[in-house]
């Protein structure tokens, strides 16, 4: 008989300074060990937190960027069957509409720096962000996307499941 993999909930936030650039952090732990992540964390299940409240807590407990709600925009949700063959993660993409000023001081998950867009390419970062949440970023970062990615497949196996569509950008 097959094992039964856990289902955890966590959020990703995007967060960028006033030149653009997006705030990663290198992670000290797993899951995702030695590659830059967006920041992010899992629900507080146990009181009940929503994905809306677990992204101000995350992005104030890891960068001290004090964040409400209302300053956060869901742009995808994202089902991973397998992650990296111990666990199902139902993941929440949000970008952060309030800029940060610095770059946050190290935590105990790892250390930040910003970077492009472009030199995010270049950077060691999960498969499942290459081939997955950066385009996901890219095209939806201002409207909204469903998503289930089968890790246990290689090459993974992406499936739109819902898309609304962005609205027009400003110049």
């Amino acid at each position: 008989m097959a094992s039964v993999l856990p289902y955890k909930i966590s959020v990703l936030v995007f967060i960028e300074n006033t030149a653009g650039e997006q705030l990663l952090l290198l992670r000290a732990k797993q899951p995702n060990l030695g590659v830059w992540t967006p920041i992010g964390g899992k629900l507080e299940m146990a009181t009940g937190e929503s994905p809306f409240d677990c992204a101000v807590r995350e992005t104030a407990e890891e960068t001290g960027l004090r964040i409400t709600p209302d300053q956060l925009h869901l742009f995808a949700m994202i089902a991973e069957k397998a992650y990296q063959g111990e666990t199902h993660w139902l993941m929440f993409l949000f970008r952060c509409r309030q800029p940060i000023a610095a770059l946050p001081p190290d935590i105990p998950e790892g250390k930040f720096a910003f970077f492009s867009r472009e030199q995010i390419k270049g950077l060691p970062i999960p498969e499942t962000d290459k081939a997955a949440l950066w385009p996901i970023f890219d095209q939806y970062r201002d409207g909204f996307v469903a998503l289930k990615a089968d890790c246990a497949r290689s090459p993974i196996a992406i499936t739109v499941e819902q898309i609304t569509a962005c609205p027009p950008r400003r110049p």
